[in-house]
């Protein structure tokens, strides 16, 4: 094989893994332009106000902010960005902060901060609501 299919054949390689990386559900976050590394490890507030952030693959959203109330869906990947807090109920992260987010089922729902893999909660910058 020459030097030039093989160069082709490794772009179009890389151009396919960007696209499946980036292929994305409601709440996840957009990666583009930084490594999938650098935006994993990311947890912080952005220019558009919303808190983008790790959190736990399958945490549940809740119509309240409390673990009774109804499950609304989920967050199926483990990068996703959040609006607003609010105070809730406790739960086992050891405070009553809770994120309020569009989950993958295009619902809209109350995430305890125990799922999201904030440095402190409330996440820093981010609007209370």
């Amino acid at each position: 094989m020459n030097v030039r299919k093989r160069i082709s054949m490794l772009a179009m390689a890389g151009a396919l893994a960007l696209g499946m990386a980036s292929a994305q559900s409601p709440a996840s976050a957009s990666s583009v332009g930084k490594p999938v590394t650098s935006v994993r490890a990311e947890c912080g507030v952005r220019s558009d106000a919303r808190l983008y952030c790790g959190n736990r693959a399958g945490a549940k959203g809740y119509a309240d902010r409390s673990y009774r109330s109804a499950t609304r869906g989920q967050l199926n990947g483990t990068f996703s960005w959040f609006q607003c807090w609010g105070h809730g109920d406790p739960h086992p992260g050891g405070n009553d902060i809770w994120y309020w987010t569009q989950l993958d089922s295009g619902a809209w729902g109350n995430v305890p901060a125990v799922d999201v893999s904030t440095g402190q909660d409330p996440a820093p910058g981010l609007r209370q609501c």
